[in-house]
């Protein structure tokens, strides 16, 4: 890993450059002040979000495509919420409703829901349709395909 990373902030999505050594020590964003990681996973609740921290942040980010209505997704939602909390900082980990932001499922040809993405150095790395429901199945699919 480079001395310094890009991290796009989870609240005002600027682009930080941090020490790689000072992602663990809770680092907060120059710009709005609020921390860069909050243990939780991030809505990307628009293209242009999405696009900014899969373009632009250099720690791989983890998306959870899903819908409301989705059975499997709700049961899948406690389990990736406890594991956003083990990834960070090593990894961002955010959610996508395929329903308010249609554009992303079609793009990424998410066919089933809900999926998993693996996003490392602005390209799709992994994916995985289907239902993780433990947080260690979470972290260990993340982290195995993270590199």
């Amino acid at each position: 890993m480079p001395d310094k990373i890009h991290v796009v902030c989870p609240h005002c999505h600027t682009t930080n450059r941090i020490a790689s050594g000072q992602l663990a020590s809770d680092p907060a964003c120059g710009q709005c002040k609020q921390p860069l990681f909050v243990g939780q996973p991030l809505v990307l609740a628009d293209v242009a979000s999405f696009d900014k921290h899969v373009a632009r942040s250099q720690i791989p980010l983890l998306v959870d495509f899903w819908a409301p209505w989705c059975g499997p997704c709700r049961m899948m939602a406690p389990a990736y919420e406890q594991a956003a909390a083990q990834l960070e900082p090593q990894l961002r980990v955010a959610k996508v409703d395929t329903e308010a932001v249609p554009e992303l499922g079609t793009r990424y040809q998410i066919r089933s829901i809900p999926t998993l993405a693996l996003f490392h150095d602005g390209r799709l790395v992994a994916r995985q349709a289907g239902a993780l429901t433990t947080p260690a199945a979470i972290v260990n699919w993340a982290r195995a395909h993270a590199g």
